[in-house]
């Protein structure tokens, strides 16, 4: 088995689609119309194109539970997924340079450093560095 596509809720696929591209910098790899102003949307880690895929996923706006379980994360501060990166202090301050917002700033955690910040999307997602 292998990771093909990994799906974040988000409740605005456009705003979601310019800060995961704008801000994080991932690439938009696959934009579909579905129908009822949804699409099969994905983007993939500018370092590896043709890695995992992340589908952002229209569904709490379809599936009144999705939307509940989305909402229950954020709100206790637990971040949806998690992206690993090569030194998280560098890349908390390019975040916050380009107004991104932090629940949890660079903190080490055993053999990680972690930080938490809000997608505007709906959801917390959280940096790791492995040290």
């Amino acid at each position: 088995m292998k990771v093909k596509v990994i799906s974040i809720p988000v409740l605005d696929q456009e705003k979601a689609l310019q800060f995961y591209t704008e801000k994080l910098g991932f690439v938009k790899k696959i934009d579909v119309p579905l129908g009822g102003g949804t699409r099969w949307l994905t983007v993939v880690s500018q370092e590896e194109q043709d890695g995992p895929e992340i589908l952002l996923e229209p569904a709490p706006n379809h599936f009144e539970p999705a939307k509940v379980y989305q909402q229950a994360l954020f709100e206790a501060g637990i971040p949806w997924t998690q992206f690993n990166v090569d030194d998280t202090q560098k890349e908390y301050e390019r975040l916050v340079n380009l107004g991104v917002e932090f629940s949890i700033q660079p903190t080490e955690m055993g053999t990680v450093k972690v930080a938490v910040f809000n997608d505007n999307c709906g959801n917390n997602i959280q940096i790791v560095q492995m040290l």
